[in-house]
């Protein structure tokens, strides 16, 4: 098994994924000094009264000094502009990774600014919440979750196995692939269903016949899932949303697509064909669950190990 203990964990951003990180690899004595940058003064603060970090700094340069993995963890539109201003800050054989739920966007951003010695190693906890924060974070996040690491041609066969021990020490199962695979598969397990949350939770918002007091009165179970999707970080899926912009207009086309058959079934009384499309969704449904990725219990209520 592959020995992981960093010297200096440098994460640029934390907001719910960068403090869990930081719970974690303090929870697994990952890392013998944990830093961070933020951009505001509050989360800086909050992070070092919860003890999340050893320092924390306004500055990126700052934080990566003597980092030997450095980890971004803001949302994906900055990263091209974090990773120039900490490129010449950058030490020899660190490993530089990231967050981001889009990776072939993320290649483009940061690669060119990586220098010779550095091994860059995109990377996607499958995991998260609605709440966003430095106090929203807690160790058990990552626990039988994917991690998806998509590594480029400079990165070494050891920092891939490092970096892979790392998240594997935090409790994910880890997987490679090809940014674009990546980008195409998420598309439609994550960022498809977040544009139909943030969709329907307007409609319903925008319709005059309907009062906002009942809609939340009257919130059923499938409104309320859509309800916490919405919720999620606006400037983390806006910067998701034009990042993996051809990935997801593909799979948003074949679900239009599905969803006019669905309308025809409807407008015809097809009740055989809405038989079979939802036989065949339930059995999507029985197989997350059979594969850990869920409880057949609703979300609601549910707490984590952290808020017991």
């Amino acid at each position: 098994m592959t020995e992981v203990k960093f010297k200096r964990l440098a994460l640029i951003g934390i907001g719910l994924i960068g403090s869990s990180i930081a719970r974690a690899a303090r929870k697994q004595g990952l890392a013998e000094e944990i830093v961070c940058a933020a951009r505001t003064a509050d989360s800086r603060r909050i992070a070092k009264e919860l003890g999340v970090v050893d320092a924390a700094y306004e500055s990126p340069v700052e934080a990566v000094k003597g980092a030997d993995l450095v980890v971004l963890c803001t949302p994906v539109g900055t990263y091209a502009a974090i990773a120039e201003q900490i490129a010449p800050h950058l030490e020899q054989g660190a490993i530089v990774t990231d967050v981001g739920s889009v990776k072939g966007a993320v290649v483009k951003a940061i690669g060119p600014h990586i220098p010779e010695g550095v091994d860059f190693i995109p990377g996607h906890p499958v995991a998260g919440t609605e709440k966003s924060g430095p106090a929203a974070g807690f160790a058990e996040l990552f626990i039988n979750r994917w991690c998806i690491l998509t590594p480029c041609d400079q990165a070494s066969e050891a920092a891939v196995e490092k970096l892979g021990a790392f998240w594997a020490a935090m409790g994910s199962k880890v997987e490679t692939m090809d940014p674009a695979h990546h980008d195409l598969v998420l598309a439609i397990t994550s960022h498809i269903p977040h544009l139909i949350a943030y969709n329907i939770v307007g409609t319903a918002d925008d319709l005059e016949d309907v009062t906002q007091s009942e809609v939340i009165k009257y919130s059923a179970g499938g409104f309320r899932d859509f309800t916490r999707i919405a919720a999620s970080d606006p400037t983390m899926w806006r910067d998701v949303f034009l990042h993996n912009k051809e990935a997801v207009l593909e799979m948003l086309g074949r679900f239009t697509e599905d969803l006019a058959q669905l309308q025809r079934a409807i407008r015809w009384e097809d009740g055989e064909t809405l038989f079979k499309i939802f036989s065949r969704t339930r059995a999507i449904r029985r197989q997350i669950i059979d594969a850990g990725q869920e409880t057949p219990e609703p979300d609601f209520g549910r707490t984590h190990k952290s808020e017991e």
